[in-house]
C-alpha cells in the first residue's frame, strides 16, 4: 500500500542528544577512554585571567580539530558546517542542539595569535602517547621509523634558484672526532681544521612556500613537498614521534636525535629498531651500536658496473689492516679521509702488469683504491642482524606498522597534502593528525570486547620480553 510521507520538521519532540548518537559510534568510544581535560591546564597561561571577553573553551577547540582529522574534513569552514548539522559531533563537543557553532575564523585566529610559537601541539601529542603508555598499549621496545611526503601548497613551476646550505646529519661531529682518532692511531698528521659549515648547493626555492623543499626521488613525484618523519611502536603501531622537514632533507639526517628524544621523553628502553634501506648509513649504524640498540635495516643494493670486480672480491685482513686482491696481492693502508673512509692502495708497479687490471681499475696511474669506513664493524653488525631469524621477523613487521600507519593517514585522515604554508604550520598538521590516529586506535582497542584481559596479557608479555638475551623482540 503506497502512502505519502507527512512532514514533521516543525514538530516539537522531547529528545536528548545522547539518545540520538549510536552506542557504537567512534566518538562515544573516544569519549569513554581519552581524557582531554589536560588541555585546559596546558593552555591556561596563554589566556588572560581577568580581562577581555570570555574565550571559547580550549578543550572544545582542540576536540573540533580532532573531529576534522578523525573524519578527513580538510576545510575548517566545512568542519564548522558539519558540526552544525551532525548530532554526534555536537554530543562530543558538549553542544546543545540550539547552541551556536563557533565561526571558522576562531580556529585560525587562535592559531595565528594565541598558539603561534607555542609547544601546545607537541604537548597534546605527547600526553596522548603517555595515556597509551599508562594503558599498557606502548612499551617502546621495538620502534619503526620512516618518512612520507606531503605535497606543499605551492606551485612547482614558480620558484627561484638560490644557493642554500646542505643539511648536516646529527652524527657529523662524532665522525670528525672518529676520523681524528683513526688518523692518530695510524700515525698520520691531523687534517687541517675546517670550518664546521654545511656545504653549499644550488636549489629551487618556492616563491609561495619557501619552507618547503623541492623533492627529486626515484618513483616519487617531483615538486615542492614536506616530509613527515614518523616513528611507531611495535606493540600496537601507535605513533610515538613526529618530526617535519622540508622535502629535500634525507631521512637519516634527523633520525638519531629523534630516537634520543623518545628515550628521554617517555623513558623507552629500546631494544631494537626496524628501518628501511634509506637509513643504512655508517653514522646511524654507529649511533645504534653506541646506544646498545639492535638495528635491523633493509638491504641497499650496491652500484656496480658490469664487467668489473666487486668490492667483495677484495678480502679484508684485520691482522694486516689491508685488503687482499683476487691475485693475492696486499693493498696496505694509505690514509683516512674527511668522509671517514680508510683508503687502501695498491702498488702501481704490480698493477701495471696484472692480468685483471682492465676489470679492476681505470686509474691512469694503475692504482687500485679500496675504501673501508672507520665504523665498518657497526655496519656489518646491522647486516648480520638482518639475516637472523628474529631480524627477519622485525623487518617483516615494517609493512604492518609504520607503512600501514602512513597508508591510514593518507587514505582516511587527509595526509596527502599540506593544508597550510610554512614548516611550523605543517608540523602542527602532522602532530594533530598523528594524535587523532592514536586517539582512534586507543579507543578501538580499549573498548572492544575483552579489552581488559588483552591489556593485562600485554603487560605480562612486556615483562617477559624484557629479557634481551633471548632476542624475542618481534613477538
Amino acid at each position: 500500500m503506497l502512502k505519502k510521507k507527512e512532514a514533521h520538521q516543525e514538530e516539537l519532540e522531547m529528545v536528548t542528544l545522547s539518545s540520538l548518537v549510536p552506542s557504537d559510534h567512534l566518538l562515544r568510544k573516544i569519549d569513554a577512554v581519552i581524557d582531554f581535560s589536560f588541555i585546559h591546564d596546558r593552555v591556561a597561561h596563554l589566556y588572560c585571567a581577568n580581562n577581555g571577553r570570555p574565550a571559547l573553551d580550549p578543550v572544545m577547540l582542540f576536540k573540533m580539530l580532532f573531529i576534522g582529522y578523525l573524519f578527513g574534513v580538510r576545510s575548517e569552514r566545512q568542519l564548522m558546517r558539519e558540526i552544525e548539522v551532525n548530532v554526534a559531533y555536537r554530543w562530543f563537543l558538549y553542544l546543545r542542539l540550539s547552541d551556536k557553532v563557533p565561526d571558522a575564523s576562531t580556529i585560525s585566529q587562535n592559531r595565528r595569535r594565541r598558539f603561534n610559537d607555542s609547544e601546545i601541539y607537541q604537548e597534546i601529542f605527547d600526553e596522548i602517547v603517555e595515556q597509551a603508555i599508562r594503558a599498557g598499549l606502548v612499551d617502546g621496545m621495538v620502534l619503526y621509523s620512516d618518512s612520507t611526503h606531503l605535497k606543499a601548497n605551492a606551485n612547482k613551476n614558480r620558484f627561484d634558484r638560490q644557493m642554500a646550505e646542505k643539511s648536516r646529519a646529527d652524527y657529523f661531529d662524532a665522525l670528525d672526532a672518529g676520523v681524528a682518532r683513526d688518523r692518530a692511531d695510524h700515525g698520520k698528521k691531523p687534517l687541517k681544521p675546517k670550518e664546521h659549515q654545511p656545504g653549499i648547493k644550488e636549489t629551487k626555492v618556492s616563491q609561495t612556500d619557501p619552507d618547503s623543499g623541492y623533492m627529486v626521488r626515484d618513483g616519487k613525484p617531483k615538486g615542492f613537498f614536506y616530509l613527515d618523519h614518523r616513528t611507531v611502536d611495535g606493540a600496537h603501531s601507535l605513533i610515538t614521534d613526529i618530526h617535519v622537514t622540508a622535502g629535500n632533507v634525507h631521512d637519516s639526517i634527523p633520525y638519531l636525535s629523534r630516537l634520543d628524544r623518545q628515550r628521554d621523553r617517555f623513558g623507552f628502553d629500546v631494544c631494537a629498531v626496524g628501518l628501511d634501506a634509506g637509513y643504512f648509513t655508517a653514522g646511524i649504524a654507529k649511533g645504534l651500536d653506541d646506544r646498545e640498540i639492535d638495528g635491523v635495516i633493509g638491504y641497499r643494493r650496491p652500484t656496480h658496473r658490469k664487467g668489473y670486480l666487486r668490492k667483495k672480491d677484495f678480502v679484508y685482513l684485520p691482522e694486516n689492516d689491508g685488503y687482499r686482491c683476487p691475485q693475492g696481492e696486499i693493498l696496505p693502508y694509505s690514509t683516512t679521509n674527511r668522509a671517514g673512509y680508510r683508503e687502501y692502495k695498491s702498488s702501481p708497479k704490480i698493477c701495471k702488469t696484472c692480468p685483471l687490471r682492465e676489470a679492476c681499475t681505470q686509474s691512469r696511474t694503475h692504482t687500485k683504491v679500496v675504501t673501508r669506513h672507520i665504523w665498518q664493524e657497526s655496519l656489518e653488525k646491522i647486516t648480520a642482524n638482518r639475516l637472523t631469524a628474529w631480524g627477519k621477523r622485525i623487518y617483516e613487521r615494517r609493512k604492518e606498522t609504520v607503512e600501514r600507519s602512513f597508508a591510514d593517514a593518507k587514505q582516511l585522515h587527509g595526509h596527502r597534502y599540506a593544508r597550510l604554508r610554512g614548516l611550523a604550520k605543517v608540523h602542527e598538521q602532522c602532530l594533530l593528525a598523528a594524535a587523532a590516529q592514536n586517539i582512534k586506535k586507543i579507543a578501538l582497542i580499549l573498548t572492544r570486547k575483552g579489552a581488559f584481559c588483552d591489556v593485562i596479557f600485554l603487560i605480562f608479555a612486556n615483562m617477559a620480553h624484557k629479557d634481551r638475551a633471548g632476542h624475542d623482540l618481534a613477538a
